[in-house]
């Protein structure tokens, strides 16, 4: 994949956001609609075509962990807002290669999907709770890629939380075709590209019955 290969050419560590959602979309992974600007006019024209609330993110491959480094905005509801924080994250870092601006999406329930490359076992797929509950509750579990779709399924029903995969409080039963194919295909990127490291997708937010991540990082090597 050329993003891919780019990024490695440049001895980059990290891909950016915006390339690790491309990289993500062409496994297999559902992602929310998102644009890169590069000027406030831009920013407002795609927030105005998406339809508000939306989301801005200062977009760099130098920036891993945006929340902590205040380069992301929730919520934001009209042209106004979103031309003031355009500015605002614009003016936090340099080097942005714009800012990224997202749909935001509604969902009570947050699950995460991972890939790291262990050093006896190699690429390794992960699937569990999500969003801020990731680390506090380590509701994870693992499989060695490549995956079958009845890895992926035994991956699903492994979860202490796997509930929350059903019916839940007036929505439906997540779409487990869809988680499968996510989990499968995060397998394969990790057995397709020896430089990929790791991929992170949290928060993977269930839409109605629908997996869509709204984050993506991939490390390489």
């Amino acid at each position: 994949m050329d993003i891919i290969k780019k990024a490695v050419k440049e001895g980059r560590k990290t891909l950016s956001e915006y390339e690790s959602r491309q990289v993500i979309e062409s496994a297999g992974v559902f992602v929310v609609a998102a644009a890169l600007t590069k000027t406030k006019e831009e920013a407002i024209q795609e927030a105005e075509k998406m339809g508000y609330p939306v989301a801005l993110k200062g977009c760099s491959s130098e920036i891993s962990h945006k929340t902590e480094a205040g380069m992301v905005a929730l919520n934001i509801n009209n042209a106004q807002e979103v031309a003031q924080v355009f500015d605002e994250l614009s003016a936090k870092a340099k080097n942005l290669d714009g800012v990224l601006v997202e749909k935001m999406v509604r969902g009570a329930r947050e699950f995460v999907i991972g890939l790291i490359r262990d050093p006896n076992f190699g690429p390794c797929v992960m699937f569990g709770l999500g969003g801020i509950f990731t680390e506090a509750l380590q509701d994870v579990t693992f499989r060695v890629a490549p995956l079958t779709r009845e890895d992926a399924l035994e991956m699903i029903d492994e979860i202490k939380t796997k509930k929350l995969l059903g019916e839940f409080r007036g929505s439906p039963a997540v779409d487990r075709e869809s988680l499968t194919k996510a989990l499968v295909g995060i397998g394969d990127l990790g057995i397709k590209y020896d430089c990929i490291a790791e991929i992170d997708i949290n928060p993977l937010i269930i839409c109605g019955d629908k997996p869509v991540a709204v984050d993506a990082l991939v490390v390489l090597k």
